[in-house]
């Protein structure tokens, strides 16, 4: 029996952990990407505060969530809290730790975006006495979304990707299933390029529909190859 027999066999027979894993993946993916941009608009909203005691306290948080390595935020939740009397499941672990992780980036997304609004604009709302909520509600929240979508979409990607590391707290998400199924008949190699072509299938998905909402969200007279656009869409 060939190498490649063996491994479709044992694929085959493991088909519904690698789905039941694959499930667990998408789950924790779309959850994280909706909590994210939730809480990191959120964060973006107070980073505009007229308090500078807010300003700093939410550019600490920005700053302090971008360089903890996610890795190690996920350890210290599942394997440091115990210590302290608080133990959560692998899910709960992971989907704090990557919406307190990717809530930061998309606030410095959405940030970034700020940049390239025209402030006129801004000045203007508030001249017709819209309040703070009001200009960032209905001028720079919907126009920082927009120029910011290649972005939030490398950090969609990212999150996808990154489920991959949940497995190190007892998370059984898809890699961890394939690591099972490489277990079993020691071909890695196969097992871990079926994992990367699964991968590769989702994150070409989460493309195509960005670029599709990326059409749909286009302003007339705004072009798209705009050196801050063009800026974002080098990371796709």
């Amino acid at each position: 029996m060939s190498s490649w027999t063996a491994f479709n066999r044992d694929l085959l027979e493991q088909m519904p952990l690698i789905l039941a894993g694959l499930q667990d993946t998408i789950l924790l993916a779309v959850s994280i990407s909706i909590s994210g941009i939730l809480l990191g608009i959120l964060v973006f909203y107070f980073t505009l505060s007229p308090h500078r005691w807010v300003r700093y306290a939410t550019n600490a948080y920005i700053s302090f969530f971008i360089g903890m390595p996610l890795i190690v935020l996920l350890f210290l939740m599942y394997y440091g809290l115990p210590q302290w009397g608080l133990r959560l499941s692998p899910f709960t672990v992971a989907f704090i730790g990557f919406t307190l992780n990717v809530a930061a980036y998309n606030a410095a997304y959405l940030t970034t975006a700020l940049n390239g609004l025209n402030k006129a604009e801004i000045e203007a709302g508030r001249a017709q006495g819209f309040s703070h909520l009001q200009v960032f509600r209905f001028l720079i929240l919907p126009q920082c979304l927009r120029l910011s979508i290649p972005a939030l979409t490398n950090q969609v990607i990212n999150n996808l990707k990154d489920t991959s590391v949940a497995f190190l707290i007892q998370y059984t998400e898809f890699f961890a299933r394939v690591q099972e199924l490489a277990a079993t008949n020691f071909q890695f190699f196969k097992a871990y390029v079926f994992a990367a072509l699964v991968y590769l299938v989702f994150v070409s998905i989460i493309v195509i529909a960005a670029r599709w909402l990326e059409r749909r969200m286009v302003v007339p007279g705004i072009s798209l190859s705009s050196p801050a656009i063009l800026e974002r869409r080098s990371g796709l």
